[in-house]
Parts: C-alpha cells; structure tokens; sequence
C-alpha cells in the first residue's frame, strides 16, 4: 500500500504514514488486511503489543508512547484483523482463537520480527492470543508478558462471581444481571450502571468523565461482532456460551521456556493471586503487581506498570 492510501475510521481519515502498514492476511475466508504501526528504531528489542477485547483496537496503548520511545524500545500497534483500522469482514467463522494465533504469526513474518529481539505483549484477551502464541511459536520469542490476564477462562468467571460480585451494591448487581438475562445489553441504563459501578471500580480507577482520549476510543470502538461471541454480552466473567468460556492453559504454563513476565493488579478484574500463580508455574516467569492498578493498570497505576515492563525489557536485552 502507498503512503497515500486513506481509511475510513471513525469517521476521520487516515493517512498511511510516520511508520504505519497495512499487512495482508491470508484467512479461510479470502485474504485481508491488518493495520500496524512502528514506533521507534531498535534491531535490539522490538516489542508486538496485542490488544484486548477481543475487538477492541491498539489505541488504548498509546500510554506507552510516554515511556517507551526513552526506554529505546522499538514497538509496534496493531489492530487485529476485525478491529481499528484493519479490515473489519463479517464472516463468523473467523472470529476464533486458533485463528487469531495463525495471524499473529503472518504479522510477525511480514514484519521480519524474531527470536533475538521479538517480545510479545498481551493485554486482557490479548493475553490468552499471546499465551496460544507461545505455545505454538515461542521459538520465534526473546520474551513474553502476559498482561492483567488469567490463564483460566473459567477461574476469571468464577472470580467475577464469587469475589467482585459480592462486593457491589447488591440492588444495583441485580439491575444489571436482569438486563443481561433479558439480552437487554445495548440498554443505555445497562451501560450506565456497569460503567458506574463495575467499570470505574475494576477496568480503569478514574470517573468516566475523565478517562483518557486513549481509552475511551480504544473501548468505544470494541467490535462487538467479535467481542460477543467470544466473551459474551458482559465483562463480569464470560458467558456460557461464548467460545472461550473453557479455555484453560494452566497445566500448559509450564511449556513456555522464554522469559515471561505477567502483571496483575489489586482493583482488576482478574485475580492478582491467580496471576502470581502464573508466574511462578513458568519456568522463567516473574510476576509484576499493581498495587493502585485495575484492569488497566497502565493508565490508573501507570508508573508502576512501565516501570516494570521497561525493566524486564532491558534485562532481555542485556541478558
């Protein structure tokens, strides 16, 4: 693609420019193509960030854009194919993990990314993806960091239910799952209650009106052809029926040899206990607590979050 292509996203244009590339993927569905975006300039450590969602978009990163670049760290946006700036085709059976993986391994071919400098990043559903990478791929991976990320689907529900929960306004939590039990969830009553007291207490600890240009496009412009079938309606724990609601890789942890770092938080929606776990089931794992942090520690316990992330990227490439 030329410099001169622009995209219709969200209504603004976009020139194609400053590091920006659009990646062709081949998919069981036809070939199409994925936004990405490097920052910086370091053959040394070059670090792929997966968002969450699954389908929201690569913007809520742009935190790292005040740490990184003086770290010298090479890093790289990308919105997974259906998200963002990629293309956004309404084919179903594309929304799958095994799928996602085999995407993430053409990007990181197209971007000539390997083993001695690549390190993978994955927030949230970006986490499993990043997980599923590992243990399909890791010989192409200097590192790994699962972040604000379980490696149970079912523990993350249970969690929600049987700790997050409990703690909230009761009268409140029943309005909110009687909107989801009646598939009411475009309600904006709905919206409002979860953003209120479930959001502002375990996604990110600041009052709505507040959050961060960042996040509040990167959230806005969740994809929920996507996100629904493979989360469910509510991020209060996934949903029976959605795709990922059993996947576990916990007894699978310990076959990631790279060095890994997972973070937690206090306030996420994720048990940080869980994550400590993680940690120390993989054989070259260490653990990064956000003691002010919730699910987006890098916004709301941000120095701690960087801090971390920068540290463990300089002892890989110092290692």
């Amino acid at each position: 693609m030329t410099s001169e292509r622009y995209l219709d996203y969200g209504g603004r244009p976009d020139r194609l420019s400053g590091g920006a590339r659009r990646i062709p993927i081949d998919t069981p569905a036809g070939t199409f193509e994925v936004w990405t975006k490097r920052v910086g300039n370091n053959p040394d450590l070059q670090l792929l960030l997966l968002h969450g969602g699954p389908g929201a978009t690569h913007e809520y990163f742009e935190a790292a854009d005040s740490y990184l670049p003086a770290a010298g760290v090479e890093y790289y946006y990308y919105d997974q194919l259906g998200s963002g700036r990629s293309d956004r085709p309404d084919e179903p059976l594309l929304w799958d993990l095994e799928r996602f993986v085999d995407e993430v391994e053409q990007v990181r071919r197209a971007l000539g990314l390997d083993r001695e400098s690549l390190v993978v990043l994955g927030h949230s559903w970006g986490g499993i993806l990043a997980i599923e990478y590992a243990l399909a791929h890791q010989d192409h991976l200097r590192g790994l960091v699962i972040s604000n990320m379980m490696a149970s689907a079912p523990a993350y529900t249970a969690y929600a239910h049987d700790v997050l929960m409990p703690a909230m306004d009761q009268a409140v939590l029943a309005e909110i799952l009687g909107f989801e039990q009646r598939g009411e969830t475009d309600d904006p009553r709905y919206m409002a209650l979860l953003f209120e007291h479930y959001y502002t207490e375990h996604t990110i600890r600041m009052p709505v009106a507040s959050w961060p240009d960042p996040v509040a496009r990167g959230l806005g412009n969740i994809n929920p052809k996507i996100y629904v079938p493979m989360q469910g309606p509510s991020e209060m724990g996934m949903s029976a029926e959605a795709s990922l609601a059993r996947w576990d890789r916990v007894d699978d942890l310990h076959r990631i040899q790279v060095p890994t770092l997972v973070i937690g938080a206090e306030h996420d929606t994720m048990d940080p206990a869980h994550m400590a776990m993680m940690a120390g089931r993989l054989p070259d794992g260490r653990y990064l607590h956000c003691p002010q942090g919730s699910h987006l520690a890098m916004y709301d316990d941000q120095e701690t979050y960087f801090g971390g992330l920068v540290a463990f990227l300089r002892e890989l490439a110092n290692g």
